[in-house]
């Protein structure tokens, strides 16, 4: 029997692990604020979870250890971190004693300071390695998640850290946190869990020559990060609030939404880019609900207490709205547009739109690849401008007067970089439906750029 069943976030790019003690009990490792996945896969097995560890102390996502505490678990995590709840405190070597399992800390420092890892004994057979944002698939962790003034430092730690996990027998299966999709990342990569004989043959990050030679590979692939990583570390310190298991969207009339919009509220179209595009409330930002919602929802509106108004439509899933606004702090969510946009227009209220621009049509020279600089360099239009999606509010001054037509890999981003634009006085924006692989494929004789 597998043990341990991971449970992957898709839109985070990471993983919570359920381990069934064999006792009718689990323990949960880097559990997020979003339960539901926890909840249903430990219902469905007949499990209680009596034990919350965490890795380190995250940036990317509030954590739920509080909230498992609340229901009877007990907390594990980093002596050295400062939690400001009830845990169990460990320090390198502790073990907790599971019930015929046996978890022992080790302590690997490098994506945060008081990061730990965690070994699953079965008596004296390791059954994996919890490595949270240490070792990671083919990859390891970003270190400058502390500020500046520690990146190189914990570079250097993250360097030793991955070495002494390199020292566990091969057949050690590794359970990371952080994989696809995480900006915790360095560089993204594309598995979610291997051992520690494939990582030792294929991770370029445990063979580096030597330590300077880590500290320089390491730096030179961090990207951007949304900038709400700044603030949850302390969060996560402290405790999240805890959260209700229901928490609907209140309807509001067409009336509320404009008194709220006026008053310093956001609206959040979260439907798909094709029908943003069709017609939208001006000023609304759109960010189409899919698993990256909360990321790009954190990354561009700065504060998280400032009041939220969805508009979606009637078959996208309220829930999914709130828990994934949940899992990174923004609890303020004002309610939703009753009856859609159809409700906004009978009002009487204005609509925006915007052109779709299809892969046959698009000008190069016209286009503003809104994706990341390595998704850019993989391969994009001749002659197109890189803007990443995180950084267009900056440089919207130089782009109003010209045509522009906004391009990510599918569309869904490209939405967001029109709505981004239209708030700041840049009209006119075309979407591009497709990216770069489509815009090849729609005429003879096109390719793709690949940076070197």
């Amino acid at each position: 029997m597998n043990r341990v069943v991971p449970l992957v976030d898709e839109g985070l790019g990471n993983s919570t692990y359920l381990v069934d003690l064999g006792d009718g009990r689990a323990l949960v490792i880097d559990p997020s604020r979003d339960l539901r996945s926890i909840r249903e896969a430990a219902a469905a097995r007949g499990l209680r979870v009596a034990f919350a560890a965490e890795t380190h102390l995250h940036a990317d996502f509030l954590s739920a250890s509080v909230q498992l505490a609340s229901d009877g678990a007990e907390v594990i995590a980093s002596a050295d971190g400062g939690r400001a709840f009830s845990h169990r405190g460990l320090g390198d070597g502790d073990e907790v004693d599971l019930g015929g399992l046996t978890l022992r800390a080790l302590a690997t420092p490098g994506h945060t300071a008081e990061h730990l890892s965690y070994l699953l004994l079965d008596g004296p057979n390791a059954l994996g390695v919890f490595t949270g944002g240490c070792l990671l698939v083919r990859a390891a962790a970003r270190t400058d998640l502390s500020g500046a003034e520690h990146t190189a430092d914990l570079a250097r730690a993250q360097y030793r850290s991955l070495q002494r996990l390199a020292r566990l027998p091969d057949g050690t299966t590794v359970y990371p946190t952080h994989g696809a999709g995480s900006f915790c990342s360095a560089p993204p990569g594309a598995e979610r869990t291997s051992s520690m004989g494939v990582e030792r043959l294929t991770n370029p990050y445990l063979s580096a020559p030597d330590e300077d030679s880590f500290v320089v590979a390491l730096l030179a692939s961090l990207g951007s990060y949304p900038p709400y990583f700044d603030r949850l570390g302390e969060i996560n310190r402290l405790g999240p609030e805890l959260l209700s298991n229901d928490m609907p969207l209140t309807a509001l009339s067409p009336e509320a939404v404009q008194l709220l919009r006026v008053s310093g509220g956001e609206i959040i179209d979260v439907r798909p880019f094709e029908a943003y595009a069709h017609a939208h409330i001006p000023g609304s930002l759109s960010i189409p609900l899919r698993p990256v919602f909360a990321t790009w929802l954190g990354w561009l509106v700065p504060s998280a207490i400032t009041p939220l108004v969805i508009v979606r439509d009637p078959v996208q899933d309220p829930d999914e709205v709130v828990w994934q606004a949940a899992k990174i702090g923004y609890d303020h969510l004002a309610g939703e547009l009753a009856d859609g946009l159809r409700a906004w227009t009978d009002a009487g209220f204005d609509v925006s739109s915007n052109p779709l621009s299809t892969p046959l049509s698009a000008d190069p020279a016209t286009v503003i690849d809104v994706r990341q600089v390595f998704e850019f360099a993989t391969g994009h239009l001749p002659g197109a401008a890189n803007i990443e999606l995180g950084s267009l509010d900056a440089a919207a001054n130089d782009l109003t007067g010209r045509e522009v037509v906004v391009m990510c890999g599918h569309g869904e981003r490209a939405a967001t970089a029109a709505s981004v634009l239209e708030r700041a006085g840049v009209t006119g924006v075309a979407i591009q439906a497709g990216g770069p692989g489509d815009w090849a494929a729609a005429s003879p004789g096109r390719a793709v750029q690949v940076e070197a």
